[in-house]
């Protein structure tokens, strides 16, 4: 009796060892479902008057069922919050109605979400300041939307950069990501690299190893030169006429195999955030619909979904003066009608 009584308890310590792997891997699966529940989708939503004054948006309800309609599957809802937080960083209750609402207009449409706290320069410019204000941004958030269906992820931070470097980053996200799960812990979280999201800082990444339930995003705008000439933002602004050659071409697909190593290596599910070519450079559209539908093809040969930048504004997919898509670009996305 004794013999049998120790071996019941060597079998149950085994599978109490066994439960924190097993948890691990219901976590990983869990990532690597949302990410495959996301395909094709666009940046929405990050200038428009709407959160300022709803009576003046350009975006309206009727745009996300065009979303789905025209072949998209999910949008990234591009928020700057921390215009509309008071002195101790409480949010607008009417900016979070105007939230609610977006929240559940896409939804309804049958579209994910990605909310993506986009306040990225005020956090690369001051990362001291930026840390209370984020955190409390996610708090605020996490709360709210602890009931939300598993179609709506959260990404902590757009393309940190500048003096939020590797360092810093990791050290913040080691201070944001138990707000996360404090309120949402089985909630799929969205998290890129510093550089802008690049994937030249994939590997000095540090995400915690026990959680597995996290999607990595990069941003993918090479070549520079070609996407960005003539951006009056960029030093690029008085480049015109460079073309897109076969080796840019190459270079993307490079680039997309050394991600899609990555990702194999950390067993981590990966989504292509934002990619695009400027549209007010004079750039012939048959260029830009070329690189576009290049990326696009990089994305998918890997499994990664994407979100094309942006559906009105810069580099716009839809034209929402004239009430249609801009159709090249809808094409080189999604294919023909």
């Amino acid at each position: 009796m004794k013999t049998m009584a120790r071996r019941i308890c060597q079998a149950l310590a085994c599978c109490a060892a066994l439960l924190p792997v097993a948890a691990s891997a219901a976590a990983t699966d869990d990532a690597f479902k949302a990410a495959a529940s996301l395909h094709r989708g666009v940046n929405v939503l990050g200038y428009d008057p709407l959160w300022r004054d709803p009576a003046r948006a350009r975006f309206q309800p009727r745009h996300f069922t065009i979303i789905r309609k025209g072949g998209f599957d999910f949008i990234r809802l591009v928020l700057q919050a921390f215009d509309h937080m008071d002195a101790q960083n409480r949010l607008d209750p009417k900016w979070l109605a105007t939230l609610d609402r977006v929240v559940r207009q896409a939804s309804d449409a049958g579209l994910s979400v990605i909310i993506d706290e986009h306040d990225f320069n005020k956090c690369s410019d001051d990362p001291d300041a930026c840390a209370p204000k984020l955190k409390a941004f996610w708090q605020q958030i996490g709360d709210r939307y602890r009931g939300a269906p598993r179609s709506v992820l959260f990404e902590l931070l757009n393309e940190p950069h500048g003096k939020l470097d590797a360092d810093r980053w990791n050290a913040l996200l080691a201070q944001i990501i138990p707000v996360m799960r404090a309120s949402n812990p089985k909630r799929t979280l969205v998290i890129g690299p510093t550089n802008w999201n690049s994937l030249g800082k994939l590997d000095v990444l540090k995400l915690p190893t026990d959680d597995r339930n996290i999607v990595v995003t990069f941003h993918y705008y090479e070549p520079f030169r070609f996407t960005h000439q003539g951006a009056p933002w960029t030093d690029n602004r008085d480049l015109h006429g460079i073309p897109l050659t076969q080796d840019d071409e190459a270079r993307i697909r490079a680039d997309f195999a050394t991600v899609a190593a990555w990702s194999k290596a950390q067993n981590r599910p990966v989504l292509l955030g934002e990619f695009g070519a400027y549209d007010k450079s004079g750039t012939p559209i048959a260029d830009r619909v070329r690189y576009t539908e290049t990326v696009r093809r990089a994305a998918e040969s890997h499994g990664f979904a994407w979100a094309y930048w942006q559906f009105d504004g810069d580099f716009v997919l839809y034209d929402i003066d004239h009430d249609q898509w801009v159709e090249p670009i809808r094409a080189a996305l999604v294919g023909k009608p």
